[in-house]
């Protein structure tokens, strides 16, 4: 272990890196009970219905949902126990949140989820390509980084609007869209003691608050009737579910009608999201050099697409490097041995996925909000001073939540960008790439 993973070298020993496993384990294992609840409302369910408000399909009572269960546990530990080995970092990965949104609320619901996981593996390939021959890193430095930042927020909005209308907390309404649904009833009011005690948990820095926070507002549903009490510990243990309904159940003819703008934001949320990842996690880590790059981040990035592709073949959405790592790093982690056994007990969760079966919306519903919130974060470092970046960045937030898409939100922010940029006379500082996208983005409105 010494030899293979260099410990003293990086200033660490084994207990260290297994309590900072531990701890990334801790923070991120939530997506084990999102993550399905999300797809599941997509279409990925025995009766393949898209949610309606009262969809109860679970993995208790459907093959499909209890796959998903198991799809995103394997996705997750088999990426992260690759990254810790290929490249001795301390990073872990599951399907990522917002790209399980978009898969879930904008791609499966128009051309069914088998096309979308076709999409998925495809993007995963696409990135493969783009890491194997360096071309991420020239496409990072094109875009502008107002417009990587409104990604990021848009997307925040986007899951905690989601969040929202799985809680109840808001409904549709006739006359003005969207109101604000009944808090007296029960489900509405579960979700936000949920918010409320997740809020709380994070105010307090306690780990794995988000983990927490969905575990303690089950329990509280027990005594509301909003959650299923468990009979027996068989409801909360047992054999994992297994992956026959939904593995390798791709439809490639119909991922490919989906146009180039729906391809082109599952890889361009996971490039920036994994590249912003990597980096802010590697500074913490203090892995950069003097110029500021990540070394390895070629085979990092090599990774990633591995674990979308595997992921997308398994039945799951996009796998992602999980800004969570932090966690682990922040407890000492600094080797792939810390990787390791975060995949590890993602492996071991496999015996306790019957637990996902009586964990209801309204406990998962505020971990989305919540989310949305730490990634709403990414506003601060957009220029609103500048109104040639601050508009395109309003145009790419705005239209997520408000148009139900992550598609649309990024094409209309390239579209915008460089025709103010253009306009203000400064059309030079836009990078010849911006420009195709724009080209690109616009085809994709008319069509």
């Amino acid at each position: 272990m010494e030899k293979f993973f260099k410990l003293k070298e990086h200033g660490t020993n084994a207990k260290t890196e297994i309590i900072a496993g531990i701890t990334t384990f801790m923070t991120m294992a939530y997506i084990i009970f999102v993550n399905p609840d999300l797809l599941r409302q997509g279409g990925m369910n025995q009766a393949g219905a898209l949610f309606d408000g009262a969809l109860e399909f679970t993995a208790a009572n459907d093959p499909y949902v209890a796959a998903i269960v198991t799809a995103t546990i394997l996705a997750a530990a088999l990426s992260t126990i690759l990254m810790g080995l290929v490249t001795n970092y301390p990073f872990a990965l599951a399907s990522g949140m917002g790209l399980n949104a978009f898969f879930a609320f904008t791609v499966a619901p128009e051309h069914g989820w088998q096309a979308a996981l076709g999409a998925v593996l495809i993007s995963g390939i696409v990135f493969f390509v783009l890491a194997i021959f360096g071309i991420i890193e020239q496409i990072d430095k094109a875009v502008p980084t107002s417009l990587k930042r409104a990604v990021a927020a848009g997307i925040g909005l986007f899951i905690a609007l989601i969040g929202l209308k799985n809680a109840g907390i808001i409904v549709g309404s006739p006359a003005t869209l969207v109101a604000l649904g009944n808090l007296t009833d029960p489900g509405p009011a579960l979700a936000a003691i949920g918010i409320l005690i997740i809020a709380v948990l994070m105010s307090l820095k306690v780990k794995g608050a988000i983990l927490l926070g969905i575990l303690l507002t089950t329990i509280i549903g027990m005594f509301t009737g909003v959650t299923n009490t468990p009979a027996s510990a068989g409801d909360i243990v047992g054999a994992p579910a297994s992956l026959a309904p939904i593995a390798f159940e791709l439809d490639f003819a119909g991922a490919l009608n989906l146009g180039f703008m729906v391809i082109f934001a599952l890889v361009f949320v996971d490039l920036f999201d994994t590249m912003g990842t990597l980096m802010g996690t590697g500074a913490r880590a203090g892995y950069l050099d003097k110029d500021g790059c990540l070394p390895k981040v070629k085979n990092a990035m090599i990774v990633d697409a591995v674990g979308t592709a595997g992921g997308a073949l398994m039945g799951t959405s996009t796998v992602t490097t999980y800004v969570e790592s932090t966690a682990g790093i922040s407890e000492g982690g600094r080797t792939g041995l810390t990787s390791v056994v975060t995949g590890v007990l993602f492996l071991l969760a496999l015996f306790f996925t019957p637990l996902a079966g009586i964990i209801p919306t309204q406990a998962t519903a505020p971990a989305l909000v919540i989310v949305g919130v730490l990634m709403m974060g990414a506003v601060t470092h957009i220029d609103f001073e500048d109104f040639t970046e601050a508009l395109p960045a309003f145009v790419t937030i705005a239209f997520m939540p408000f148009a139900f898409s992550i598609a649309d939100g990024i094409a209309a922010g390239f579209l915008v960008y460089p025709i103010v940029k253009l306009f203000a006379g400064r059309g030079k500082e836009v990078h010849w790439f911006v420009y195709i996208l724009a080209v690109i983005s616009l085809i994709h409105f008319v069509m």
